[in-house]
């Protein structure tokens, strides 16, 4: 697989087959795949400029709304398709990613019947065939169909059409993920809308069920916070857990590494709790286990480490860390190794620390994963790294200045090494 790109917070793939991945991307670190998509091919992946790739040309472009306002013609004579193009056309290609969501949002409120409740009745008759429901992981949906959800938000956020805005929202995510709008309603009618979500726990489609998830996150990827309590949508988690599509599980993962990020025993107690219940297979299990602890683990939390079978006290012995150089130029790499030695039988879990300056010449530390493995008492194991520097790095910029690399094991930093980056 081949990276061609990275902008904002995705980091955007082509593999052989000219298939777009987009991974979502906390905290610098890569976590879940949001979207796998075989209709996002290099056919729409230049800039509207005709230079480099553009996310945002990729997902809206002139033939998606084509395909979109021709859904709609096709189950309503009086949508006028062409028009709908055209107004959307006007302005939208000089708009970024999220404000052309809101741009065509808009046209179809120039299109669709003024009554909110008709609206969304054309609106179910115009939706495609739901997706896959044989699939179980990466389907996340068209991005077209985002702004079906911006709609129902800018027009349903009323008391009197919840109903009928939850239902629409439904049905749209059985195509694409309504995460982000349904937080909107939770925010706004928090009761009423968590009622209504705990009955979709146990829908037959995974898309509603994830929803029920995703959508009450608290650190949900490019969407603002929900106001509820870390704890309130446990009860939600406890079945979802369970549930035999990893598309859900991971997503019920991710949600307890949030909140891992505010309330650490909550997250381990959880994990903790579902374990002994024994109700989900245990090799899937261990899978959510690892990947919701991924936040506390590069932490050195203990309880996260211990659930995970690491010793906070390995009995071992570390050689010094020896660097390749003393300094370093931007765009070059920093070379390191050392040699591990068991005093007994041990599962070790190494990472290293970088500490890089800021822009106001404090520094702040990284941790990255560096090797997972287990040795016997006496064996003994060389690590090597080369950790490259950037200088075209989106995600973050370099500043020259004093770093280190730490050597961390099970969650204790063992040694540190200074160099200077320039």
């Amino acid at each position: 697989m081949k990276k061609v790109f990275m902008v904002g917070s995705p980091l955007v793939f082509f593999d052989e087959r000219s298939v777009l991945y987009v991974y979502e991307v906390r905290l610098e670190d890569v976590s879940v795949p949001l979207f796998l998509h075989p209709r996002y091919t290099t056919d729409m992946a230049r800039n509207t400029n005709g230079t480099g790739f553009s996310l945002k040309d990729e997902l809206f472009n002139k033939k998606k709304v084509e395909y979109l306002g021709s859904l709609f013609a096709q189950t309503d004579g009086r949508f006028d398709a062409e028009a709908f193009v055209q107004e959307v056309m006007k302005d939208m290609l000089s708009l970024e990613l999220k404000q052309r969501i809101v741009c065509i949002a808009k046209g179809l409120e120039k299109q669709l019947p003024i009554d909110f409740e008709k609206a969304c009745t054309c609106i179910v008759k115009a939706l495609p065939d739901e997706l896959d429901p044989y699939k179980t992981d990466d389907d996340f949906g068209d991005f077209i169909f985002a702004p079906l959800g911006e709609y129902v938000i800018r027009n349903g956020l009323k008391k009197e059409f919840l109903k009928t805005s939850l239902a629409t929202l439904k049905e749209i995510t059985k195509r694409f993920s309504m995460e982000d709008a349904i937080r909107y309603f939770i925010n706004a009618f928090p009761e009423e809308t968590m009622k209504e979500l705990g009955s979709w726990t146990h829908d037959q489609n995974y898309h509603v069920r994830r929803l029920v998830s995703e959508g009450t996150r608290p650190l949900l990827p490019w969407s603002g916070r929900v106001v509820l309590e870390v704890s309130g949508p446990l009860p939600y988690l406890d079945i979802l857990h369970a549930d035999s599509t990893r598309y859900v599980t991971r997503s019920v993962a991710n949600h307890i590494n949030d909140i891992s990020k505010k309330e650490p025993k909550v997250a381990v107690q959880t994990l903790s709790r579902w374990q002994k219940k024994g109700i989900q297979e245990k090799t899937e299990m261990d899978w959510m286990t690892r990947h919701s602890l991924r936040t506390l683990l590069k932490q050195g939390h203990t309880g996260a480490l211990e659930m995970l079978g690491y010793h906070t006290r390995p009995k071992i012995n570390v050689s010094d860390i020896v660097v390749n150089y003393d300094t370093v130029k931007m765009g070059e790499s920093l070379d390191f190794s050392c040699t591990v030695t068991a005093q007994r039988d041990e599962k070790l879990m190494v990472d290293y620390v970088i500490d890089f300056v800021k822009a106001n010449g404090q520094t702040k530390p990284k941790v990255f994963k560096l090797k997972k493995f287990e040795l016997k008492k006496g064996e003994s194991v060389t690590l090597k790294k080369s950790h490259r520097f950037r200088k075209d790095a989106t995600t973050f910029t370099l500043y020259p200045g004093e770093h280190s690399v730490t050597l961390q094991i099970n969650g204790t930093q063992i040694d540190s090494v200074p160099f200077t980056l320039t």
